[in-house]
């Protein structure tokens, strides 16, 4: 069976859960949707460069293997879906470079969530870019240049699953696997108009790379729809699930929820929420109340130190701790480097500190949940930087610059639970933005019944970018 190129542009943009079921009902074959996509990215991501490498042979033997298995009568749910994976995780037979020349030889051995997706049926298309040592909410490096957003080629995609956040909008993937430590899955989920989820810390296996940034980064999803972000977290969870599963979850309709709206910039951090930012939380909250939903004003109780005496040493730390682990690290951009020597002094005693403090400060971030469900805040305060902003900038001044744009994220890392962004409305230059909802610990399945409940009267995955 084959498709031509205008009939694969509707099933580009279904996501992957549509796609399974297409696979298994026969409409479509492993090996066309395969094509299709690699047309795709052969004709558009030279504009975007969202992708580090195409695994295009690997990719058409899986993809063989997988119909044969349809064939068969067998099912799973991503057999046969072509996925791209952040290029911080381990492929086997790839090299995981983290945005660097730095970087090693190739792996032998998939990482664990890899090895889970696969073991779902998955067809892995590629890896995709990251800013260098995954540092930043944008994506450019000397090594790899610079990816663009498909909905505005003079913005960042941001960062630093940015790769994997374009080629999910662009339609060059069904779903795309990120990492988030300080909001990189939320943040070009938010700027590409997609569904984001970090979920709750140690759902997702991160293995080899435990404790990752030293405990503040996991790994998750950036898909289309909220459908798959269910599927995804179905097929890699190492917790339990809710009763049923996450689709199943997500399927279900939320009964009436009690939701604290916030627009309150988590301290010490200095950031003005834009006008269209705002503009998406109020229409957020309206649409709430409408569906049937107790929505209230109400800030967390943010520690002021929580997000410099915290979350910053061990972001900072864990830097630092990932560039020891490189074999060529001065080949670094300059940046870089500056950043993990900061890191280096960042000491055990210190850390084991923080670690012990942590406990009392995410109780007190945590305790608005004794009274609310959800937590709703701005996906982010601004758009995305326009492409080659920060080139002249030091480590210090670009952070201090980029932390205004995304305040809204590092709190959740630092508390574990799970956190979501759901698209709605635009900026001025046509750029997606979003709301962040915030769960209870271990609690996605509320996240994603709400967000599948917006996602009903709201529907995003129609959207399609100027490049697409």
């Amino acid at each position: 069976m084959t498709t031509s190129t205008t009939d694969f542009e509707d099933t580009a943009f279904v996501g992957a859960a549509e796609q399974a079921r297409l696979l298994a009902a026969g409409t479509l074959t492993a090996p066309a949707l395969l094509d299709g996509y690699l047309e795709r990215i052969a004709r558009l991501d030279p504009q975007l460069r969202s992708y580090r490498v195409v695994c295009a042979e690997s990719a058409r033997r899986e993809a063989a293997a997988a119909q044969q298995r349809l064939d068969a009568g067998e099912r799973a749910p991503l057999l046969g879906v072509p996925i791209a994976i952040k290029d911080d995780v381990d492929v086997a037979g790839e090299t995981t470079t983290y945005g660097t020349s730095a970087h090693g030889p190739a792996v032998e051995q998939d990482a664990e969530v890899v090895r889970r997706l696969r073991e779902a049926g998955a067809v892995i298309l590629g890896k995709t870019t990251v800013p260098e040592m995954m540092i930043w909410p944008f994506t450019e490096t000397v090594t790899f240049g610079a990816t663009r957003n498909p909905w505005h080629p003079d913005f960042a995609p941001g960062g630093s699953s940015g790769g994997s956040g374009a080629a999910v909008a662009a339609g060059l993937a069904a779903m795309a696997l990120g990492s988030d430590g300080m909001g990189s899955i939320r943040i070009p989920a938010t700027w590409n108009g997609l569904f984001g989820i970090k979920p709750q810390r140690d759902r997702v296996p991160l293995a080899p790379h435990d404790e990752a940034w030293c405990g503040l980064s996991v790994n998750g999803p950036i898909t289309r729809t909220v459908e798959d972000a269910a599927v995804f977290l179905d097929v890699t969870t190492t917790a339990p699930a809710p009763p049923g599963g996450f689709v199943a979850a997500a399927a279900r309709r939320p009964a009436r929820l009690r939701i604290a709206v916030s627009t309150k910039v988590p301290p010490p951090l200095l950031a003005r929420v834009g006008p269209a930012q705002r503009a998406a939380v109020d229409a957020a909250e309206r649409l709430l109340r409408e569906l049937g939903h107790d929505v209230i004003r109400r800030d967390p109780d943010y520690p002021p130190a929580a997000v410099f005496g915290n979350a910053l040493p061990r972001y900072f730390r864990g830097v630092h701790d990932d560039v020891q682990m490189l074999p060529y690290p001065k080949r670094l951009e300059r940046r870089t480097r500056a950043f993990a020597r900061i890191g280096g002094l960042v000491s055990d005693r210190r850390l084991a500190g923080i670690r012990v403090r942590q406990p009392a400060l995410v109780r007190r971030v945590q305790s608005i949940f004794d009274d609310v469900d959800v937590v709703l805040t701005p996906g982010t305060a601004t758009g995305p930087s326009r492409i080659g902003a920060y080139q002249r900038r030091g480590a210090v001044s670009t952070l201090a610059a980029v932390a205004a744009r995304v305040p809204f994220q590092a709190m959740w890392n630092l508390t574990g639970q799970p956190a979501a962004v759901v698209p709605f409305g635009r900026d001025r230059h046509g750029i997606p933005t979003s709301v962040q909802l915030v769960g209870r610990p271990f609690d996605e399945a509320t996240l994603l019944a709400l967000a599948a409940q917006i996602e009903a009267v709201r529907p995003w995955a129609p959207m399609r970018p100027p490049i697409s």
